[in-house]
């Protein structure tokens, strides 16, 4: 570009080069129009066109103000100079894909969209308080410092607003009140910081808001406080140094999942609790959390399907303790859940515990409590979740609840057996408790050998032989027809006539009955299944 050809905010910005002295063209008059800077102007200084340097000068372009017209073309330029640009409108998209750059910043600029695929920032990223209009593409940038986003608007509606996959950083990533209508993707991005989305607001309704699949954060992953979002937010088989929260965030997507993440390994805390609303599934499947996955006074709702799927999670404490009972089934299956911290005021309606493990409960319950609990699982009878209550209870010692669980484990897998199944089944808990109330037994003995007593007592049987008979014993002759095994010579030198014989059959009779009912039910209770 010829000198004579510039204008005077051009020379300007060609005379302070150099030095890297900052260029300011705004007027006080806001009706005044912007000065013009053509990009061409811009591409020249930065690819070494500009006036020569001399000793101490460090070349930088700082321009403020302007008004940038034509395309800034830099594509796989080598940059040296920092390039610094504040109030600036573009009219073209900047071009930046595969160029070099010490350092980038952009603040309280518009942009129709910025294209830096695969670019290289030695130092800071910046696109702080920015308006764009088309996307921001970053696909495959590396960037050996911070990527900053705060405050800035992105506006794509419906369509990817920001492209930044296998994004790879040295710093962390700044997103605190960013607001983009439109989807990010950042899938396979490695941040060597913490991923800040403080105050940020995502609007992409019915698609995907935030995909970022896979990521790798070297800190903290954070969506609190005042995180919003509409449509999906995507973590799923992100691999999270320290910890991943969401306090005081609300998540919108009614009818779907609004919060993915399968297989995330957080080695610290996963806090999906205090003030958290989710309007729509969260989904962790088969993540991994080092210490406590927590979703304390948050509030989620999902009324037509599983609003919290917790299937094969790993943590070392759980925390359900939710605002309100959550709208929608639970399910825990097959996960291992630590230290629970849960209260019976906000248990969902619907819940699955299949194969769920636990190390202990931390509200103090009774297994009666606990059994209401289990009762809500939509799957029917499961043998496995009044296993593991029992197990709790009995490391706490209280072996009384436990046996309370496996009895009422019984009663429910009785439910749903046959007829004379069910026959048997109600035998055995009237006499024994399936043999984990045996004091029944020694209770219906007493009280028949009561009834058989007292009646031979007072109809007493007539003798087999008479010179050879013991003396008779109601008392014993009643014990020798309600012990099958033990004999004490009674029953055999005794024969009941007419009504007494049908009481004696019925005393043998009830005396195998418990017999066989103890012999059951006490093999149970050893074997504690």
């Amino acid at each position: 570009m010829r000198r004579e050809e510039m204008g005077p905010a051009e020379r300007q910005l060609w005379r302070s080069y150099s030095r890297g002295r900052p260029v300011d063209v705004r007027s006080d008059d806001p009706r005044t129009t912007r000065p013009s800077v053509r990009a061409e102007c811009i591409m020249d200084l930065l690819l070494g066109a500009g006036p020569e340097t001399g000793p101490g000068d460090r070349p930088a372009l700082r321009l403020s103000g302007a008004s940038i017209t034509g395309t800034l073309d830099l594509q796989f330029a080598d940059v040296s100079a920092p390039v610094v640009l504040t109030d600036c409108h573009f009219t073209e998209v900047p071009l930046l894909r595969g160029a070099q750059f010490r350092e980038l910043t952009f603040t309280d600029c518009v942009l129709p969209g910025l294209a830096a695929d695969t670019a290289q920032v030695h130092g800071r990223l910046t696109l702080s308080r920015c308006q764009l209009s088309g996307p921001l593409v970053l696909t495959r940038a590396e960037l050996r410092s911070d990527l900053d986003l705060t405050h800035t608007v992105i506006d794509v509606p419906g369509a990817e607003a920001v492209s930044a996959v296998r994004l790879a950083m040295g710093g962390d990533l700044l997103c605190t009140h960013l607001t983009v209508h439109g989807g990010i993707r950042l899938t396979g991005a490695s941040i060597a910081g913490e991923f800040d989305l403080e105050g940020a607001h995502l609007s992409n309704p019915g698609g995907t808001a935030l995909d970022a699949y896979h990521v790798q954060i070297s800190e903290d992953f954070t969506f609190h406080p005042g995180f919003s979002a509409e449509g999906r937010i995507i973590i799923s088989g992100a691999d999270v140094a320290a910890a991943i929260g969401f306090c005081g965030a609300a998540l919108h997507n009614p009818g779907g999942i609004a919060l993915e993440a399968v297989d995330v390994t957080v080695n610290r805390n996963f806090d999906l609790g205090v003030g958290l609303t989710v309007n729509g599934a969260v989904k962790l499947d088969g993540s991994r959390v080092g210490t406590r996955l927590s979703f304390h006074d948050a509030t989620l709702t999902h009324p037509t399907g599983t609003a919290l799927s917790l299937r094969l999670v790993q943590a070392r404490e759980t925390d359900l303790r939710t605002r309100t009972a959550i709208a929608g089934v639970v399910d825990v299956g097959n996960a291992q859940l630590g230290v629970v911290y849960d209260a019976p005021a906000t248990w969902p309606a619907r819940l699955r515990l299949s194969d769920t493990t636990y190390d202990a409960l931390a509200a103090p319950l009774t297994a009666a409590e606990r059994l209401a609990w289990i009762r809500r699982s939509t799957e029917g009878y499961v043998p496995q979740p009044y296993e593991q209550l029992a197990a709790a209870y009995r490391r706490l010692g209280h072996e009384d609840e436990a046996r309370t669980v496996l009895l009422a484990k019984q009663r429910h897998r009785r439910s749903g057996l046959p007829l004379h199944a069910r026959v048997w089944g109600y035998v055995q808990d009237a006499t024994v408790g399936y043999g984990y109330r045996p004091a029944r037994a020694a209770l219906w003995i007493m009280a028949l050998l009561a009834v058989g007593a007292s009646f031979f007592s007072a109809h007493p049987p007539a003798p087999l032989e008479a010179d050879k008979a013991p003396p008779f014993s109601p008392v014993f002759y009643a014990l020798d027809l309600l012990l099958p095994i033990i004999g004490f010579g009674q029953k055999t030198a005794f024969a009941p006539q007419d009504g007494e014989q049908w009481l004696a059959y019925a005393l043998t009779t009830a005396g195998w009955i418990l017999a066989t009912t103890v012999t059951a039910g006490v093999t149970r209770a050893l074997s504690r299944q």
